[in-house]
């Protein structure tokens, strides 16, 4: 794949992000946290982001969407799988673009670009949240014919929790 890909929107493009694009990302990472009112939660940093995005493991992958190269937003996914399907999936983990650039197509460049890397893996779907006081944001997803699943709830486990579980395995390991 091409590092640029060019848009038909004015002086948009697209461009996979590289080693050097990580101060870049943790700056709109944290834009992002302060958009949803959750900058507590960051944790990460440039070391983690370098190591975990471009280190001998990839585990996610990163579009970066540029005006006039001035970086202006950014979509961060990677594989799932789904048994039901038996394919690839994605998952978009963040679809983010600063406020002064909204509602000029940009997002919706990203995603459907998103929607190509997809279909070109022969993946089942593409899958993300929302949070539910974000009403720009559904209503945008809806707009490209998304569904919110209502009846499916995120669970997560993390810190102490994320421990925890791990040192309960000891209970079925053979000794």
């Amino acid at each position: 794949m091409s590092n640029s890909i060019e848009t038909v929107l004015p002086d948009f493009k697209i461009k996979w992000a590289k080693k050097g694009d990580v101060t870049i990302i943790k700056n709109l990472i944290y834009e992002l946290a302060a958009y949803e009112k959750l900058t507590h939660q960051v944790t990460m940093n440039k070391e983690n982001l370098r190591e975990f995005l471009f280190g001998k493991r990839k585990y996610a992958e990163v579009l970066l969407g540029y005006v006039n190269d001035q970086p202006v937003g950014f979509a961060l996914f990677f594989h799932n799988f789904s048994t039901f399907l038996g394919k690839p999936g994605i998952y978009l983990e963040d679809l983010y673009i600063q406020e002064k650039f909204r509602g000029r197509g940009y997002g919706k460049a990203l995603l459907s670009y998103i929607g190509k890397i997809a279909v070109e893996r022969n993946c089942g779907r593409i899958e993300w949240a929302v949070l539910d006081w974000n009403k720009p944001a559904i209503d945008f997803y809806l707009s490209l014919g998304s569904k919110i699943l209502n009846e499916w709830l995120i669970n997560r486990v993390t810190g102490d929790s994320l421990l925890q579980l791990a040192q309960s395995f000891k209970q079925y390991e053979k000794k």
